[in-house]
């Protein structure tokens, strides 16, 4: 049962990067290996489904931090990883901004469990960083997450690259100087 339920989990996921979150339910079951009775058993509605995945990444993405932190790494590569790990998790989310202005129920609160998760999680990298010396202590991980997500905007003429661009550029300039 766990086992159908993270399947279902990777491969909605994966659909919803390619086709956004209108996908066909059919696409994700069969990317899973199972039937369409299957998704509706461990998700009723699509909103549901949407809001798992949304979920699933973000304890991912939350998770992150303090695993950087454990490695033998400097604060400011382990902020630097994190934050691409984040910027994935934005540029990819095909749809993911109509379903976060949704007016369903089920789905209002993700914009909130996003920042409830991963605020955290951003602020301890900064902490290590500025306590490290690497990291202006004027950074907080509230204005950094906006400044990058907002980077990670994509349109005409401004793909993922400009924003992995961009966003590395901003990390650049969160770094403490020295005079």
């Amino acid at each position: 049962m766990e086992r159908n339920r993270e399947a279902l989990l990777a491969a909605a996921a994966a659909v919803f990067v390619e086709q956004g979150v209108q996908a066909p339910i059919r696409d994700i079951a069969g990317r899973a290996g199972v039937g369409v009775g299957t998704v509706y058993r461990h998700f009723p509605t699509r909103a549901e489904l949407v809001t798992a995945v949304y979920r699933h990444q973000l304890d991912e993405c939350a998770a992150l931090a303090p695993q950087l932190l454990r490695e033998p790494i400097a604060p400011t590569e382990a902020l630097t990883r994190w934050v691409a790990t984040f910027v994935e998790f934005l540029v990819t989310k095909h749809g993911l901004g109509v379903a976060l202005q949704s007016e369903d129920p089920s789905l209002l609160s993700l914009h909130r469990l996003m920042l409830e998760k991963l605020i955290p999680a951003c602020a301890t990298l900064i902490d290590a960083g500025v306590a490290a010396g690497e990291i202006d202590p004027e950074v907080t991980a509230y204005r950094l997450m906006r400044a990058v997500g907002n980077l990670c905007i994509l349109g005409a003429g401004y793909d993922r690259a400009d924003a992995k661009d961009m966003v590395a550029r901003l990390l650049t300039g969160c770094r403490q100087t020295r005079d």
